[in-house]
Formats: structure tokens, C-alpha cells, sequence
């Protein structure tokens, strides 16, 4: 019953995130949505924020492995097409008080996935974990930055493109600084 009830917060705030901006989402409007009482959604969360954190969670949380699998540009592609096909959503989370949070998961996601990825590259080249560590850091910035750029650009990048010119380029970079 608490799997269903947590699917169900989460769902009911996605759709509200469609239709509002965050700031707008109260715990009683969501608990009224979803028929069920406050003590029931703070049995599951400490506030709204507290959803907003595993609502972020589970929708990046399934880009990780493609990036352990060396497999990069498709999960940023995927990473980028999810946010333009969910734009409202994106949206009125970044536009709202809580920007730092959206720019907070994007930057751990990009740290954990992009961090695994190149000390992987680093283990396997036998490259000094310093020097490695190092080169996850310009990574990944990097990478976010490219992400908050794609947000402020309104998501118009044709994303194909956009990723498959900057790929290698990275790949190169990657490579060059991990010798």
C-alpha cells in the first residue's frame, strides 16, 4: 500500500508540475488531488521539497547506466529529449524559488555518471587517480553547463545534431587529457 500511495504523490505532482509553477503546489492542494489525508503524504515526505527531491531522483536516476556503459551521447540525448518532451515541468521547477535544486541534481547526476565514466577510462588507461579526478571535474561541468545552456536556449538545440558535433570533441578531449 505505501508503494502505491508514494506512486501516486509522485504522479499527482508531476501532473500538478504541468499546470503550475512549484511555488503554486501546496500540501494541501496535492493531498486533495490525490484524496488522501496530510499525515498520509508526511508519512512519505518531510514537504514538498522533500517530493520534489525523489521526483528529480527517479526521473535522472535512469540515465546513470548508460553513461557507466560508455554510452554517453545516447543518454544525453535521452537526458535532453525527456526534458523538452516534460518542458512545462522543467520549467516550472527552474523558474521558480527552487533553480538551485533542478541545478543541484543536474550537477550530482552529471558528477556520479560523468565522474564513473572517466575514472573507468582512467583505470583502464592506468592513469593516475589525481590526474584522473581532475579531468572528471572539467567534465563534468562542463557537461552541466552544456545542460543549463540547453534550459536557457528554451530548448530549441536540435539535439541530434547539437550532441553528435560536441561528441567528438569530447571523446578527443577525454582521451588527450587521460594520457
Amino acid at each position: 500500500m505505501a508503494n502505491y500511495t508514494q506512486k501516486l504523490i509522485i504522479e499527482t505532482f508531476e501532473n500538478m508540475l504541468e499546470h503550475m509553477p512549484l511555488e503554486d503546489i501546496t500540501v494541501t492542494a496535492l493531498t486533495k488531488e490525490c484524496n488522501i489525508g496530510r499525515n498520509t503524504f508526511y508519512y512519505h515526505y518531510e514537504d514538498i521539497y522533500a517530493l520534489l527531491d525523489d521526483a528529480l531522483l527517479r526521473a535522472l536516476g535512469q540515465y546513470e547506466n548508460s553513461v557507466q556503459d560508455g554510452d554517453w551521447k545516447s543518454m544525453m540525448k535521452s537526458l535532453l529529449y525527456a526534458c523538452r518532451e516534460n518542458k512545462k515541468k522543467v520549467y516550472h521547477i527552474y523558474n521558480s524559488l527552487s533553480r538551485d535544486r533542478l541545478e543541484q541534481y543536474i550537477f550530482t547526476k552529471t558528477d556520479y555518471s560523468i565522474s564513473s565514466y572517466i575514472h573507468q577510462i582512467g583505470e583502464e588507461r592506468n592513469v593516475d587517480p589525481e590526474r584522473t579526478e581532475i579531468v572528471a571535474d572539467i567534465v563534468k561541468y562542463s557537461v552541466a553547463g552544456y545542460i543549463l545552456r540547453f534550459f536557457w536556449n528554451d530548448m530549441e538545440y536540435d539535439i541530434e545534431e547539437s550532441v553528435d558535433k560536441y561528441g567528438p570533441i569530447f571523446d578527443e578531449l577525454v582521451d588527450k587529457m587521460l594520457h
